[in-house]
């Protein structure tokens, strides 16, 4: 089936289109929609008819942003959770967990269908998580053995017709490296997003620098681009200086600048504040204008995207190849009623 898969061979935002994302699915289905999501596992929806509903709301609300403004959108399956150790948790056999991330892409694939035009390309991409937890990275694997372990999931988006893997919340470079050769093997383009504590430092206590050259180097050059998800930007802004930031085309931050184990900790949701993250990813896309895929990470929802997007277009509108970010349906004033 992977001749149907619309932009494998060719991702438009490798050039010069801006694309946005989605933002903290699991915790935006529980509060908008209020649905059972056992383990926090999204792709769970996907069993009976009202859950898949509620993804389809939940996704069109950020493709309407998208819409809107003349934006690109990257569709991120809801399968961050979708593995064989999370998946077995959850009562899912070998077959199941192929079926449902299977079905998983069909329904972005079903979405693309519905809303995508010549403004707004949308690219369907397979949603990989880190074996272990998104902040502690447990006992690490070697790098053949997380492609061994993540093959299947990649497996079952290529052969459902997805255009890319992205791999979140990454925390070691061994099985980072792992995901981007079962990627390969698969013929699969991949976005390796790495999330980071406190300190700008992946969990491991490498730099952002030490886990994108190390994979670089471990998979011959294989990920389209990296990405930064998880952690605030006042967390990893300062650290993002060298030649190695120009493999960094995204960013899905953090809503709060409080580090992962204390949000982990804390009892109730801390969304931070959704314009001042929108003036700090400006700061950023400033910096590195090769910078085109602007999501949310925890805690963030369509109100971060939106204040994103109006925070960055003078930066893209800016730029030398005049990326253009429309006209925002939120203004300045709209978005702070949110808060």
């Amino acid at each position: 089936m992977t001749a149907l898969a619309k932009y494998r061979h060719r991702l438009p935002q490798e050039a010069d289109r801006v694309f946005l994302t989605d933002g903290d699915i699991e915790t935006c289905l529980l509060l908008q929609d209020g649905p059972e999501l056992p383990l926090h596992a999204a792709f769970h929806l996907m069993r009976e008819a009202r859950g898949r509903e509620a993804l389809m709301r939940y996704y069109e609300r950020y493709i309407a942003i998208a819409m809107a403004d003349g934006l690109g959108f990257l569709l991120e399956s809801p399968t961050w959770r979708a593995s064989p150790d999370r998946g077995g948790r959850l009562g899912y056999g070998r077959s199941d967990i192929i079926a449902v991330n299977q079905a998983s892409i069909r329904l972005l694939l079903d979405l693309r269908a519905r809303h995508e035009s010549p403004e707004t390309p949308m690219v369907v991409s397979g949603c990989v998580g880190p074996r272990a937890d998104g902040c502690d990275p447990g006992q690490l694997m070697s790098a053949d053995e997380a492609a061994d372990y993540h093959r299947p999931q990649i497996e079952s988006f290529d052969e459902a017709a997805a255009d890319m893997v992205s791999a979140h919340t990454m925390t070691n470079i061994p099985e980072a490296a792992g995901i981007a050769r079962a990627a390969k093997r698969s013929g699969m383009p991949v976005a390796v997003a790495f999330t980071v504590e406190f300190d700008g430092r992946l969990p491991t206590g490498h730099t952002l620098a030490e886990a994108i050259e190390e994979v670089d180097h471990l998979t011959d050059g294989a990920p389209a681009y990296y990405m930064v998800s998880g952690g605030h930007p006042a967390h990893f802004a300062d650290t993002m200086v060298g030649s190695w930031t120009r493999r960094v085309r995204g960013l899905r931050a953090n809503a709060s600048p409080r580090s992962n184990r204390k949000l982990n900790a804390s009892p109730a949701l801390d969304a931070g504040n959704p314009v001042e993250l929108g003036r700090l990813y400006r700061d950023i896309v400033r910096q590195h204008p090769q910078i085109n895929v602007l999501g949310g990470g925890r805690g963030t929802d369509h109100r971060h995207i939106e204040c994103i997007a109006l925070a960055c277009r003078d930066v893209v509108e800016a730029l030398p190849w005049r990326r253009r970010v429309g006209h925002i349906a939120v203004g300045h004033e709209q978005a702070g009623r949110h808060f």
